[in-house]
């Protein structure tokens, strides 16, 4: 599929060079950094709620990740409720093997469900069918095996996974990367939903906030109010994206 006719909001993959864009190359300069330094290759995606942003943040990352880099990147679709990859991307999954059919079946691999994202420089694991409750699925010790068995094949792997309100998902999740970062709708997401979805990420390795969709381009990141929010453990970094609105 040709980058031009994806969503314009995956500004990695269709316009790399743009300002927007960039933003998401800072991210990732902070995240090789925290590799180096702290090991950290596992990195779930989430928000306090619904449209954040955080599908998008997810795909643009894997895609920064990637790009122009000898890095190997694996994009999970952990969002088994409500999954968009496959649309985003422009991927014809309804057949493909995903996630919950490889948690479910001891007998397949993580190389079962991994489906190419076209001209792009990640793979990408769908959300496959869910035949079990959900919860299960994220309780299960072969999610976590299947989590190792990525880690030693990617340098990344980027879990795109619901928003923290309405479900647990994540919070189950959250023991088994290396961190979490918080897609917070900038202008729109309340400091009382923001400060819920850190309660229930405690004890989780919260590598910091991600500022979506704020049109504020050259504000300097550390002046949100939202910090505030993060113990000196908990979080010591924020981040601005622009122009991403959406899942």
């Amino acid at each position: 599929m040709s980058s031009k006719k994806l969503d314009r909001r995956l500004v990695s993959l269709t316009a790399p060079a743009s300002l927007e864009a960039e933003q998401y190359q800072a991210l990732r300069l902070k995240l090789e950094s925290l590799q180096r330094s702290r090991g950290v290759r596992v990195i779930a995606i989430t928000s306090p709620g619904v449209k954040d942003g955080k599908s998008v943040t997810a795909i643009n990352l894997a895609g920064a990740l990637a790009h122009g880099s000898h890095a190997r990147v694996l994009l999970i679709e952990a969002d088994l409720r409500r999954p968009s990859v496959a649309r985003y991307l422009e991927i014809a999954g309804e057949k493909a093997l995903g996630l919950a059919d490889i948690v479910l079946d001891s007998q397949r691999t993580l190389g079962d469900a991994i489906v190419g994202a076209g001209s792009h420089e990640f793979d990408v694991v769908l959300a496959g069918q869910t035949t079990a409750p959900i919860h299960e699925i994220f309780r299960s010790p072969r999610l976590e095996a299947l989590l190792r068995e990525a880690r030693e094949q990617y340098d990344y792997v980027v879990l795109d996974t619901p928003p923290l309100g309405p479900v647990s998902d994540c919070a189950l999740l959250a023991r088994w990367v290396d961190g979490v970062l918080l897609v917070v709708a900038a202008h729109r997401t309340s400091r009382r939903l923001l400060e819920d979805a850190l309660n229930l990420l405690e004890g989780a390795s919260v590598l910091g906030i991600v500022f979506n969709g704020d049109d504020r381009r050259f504000v300097k990141y550390r002046r949100y109010s939202y910090r505030s929010y993060f113990s000196a453990g908990k979080a010591a970094q924020s981040w601005h994206v622009t122009n991403t609105a959406g899942q």
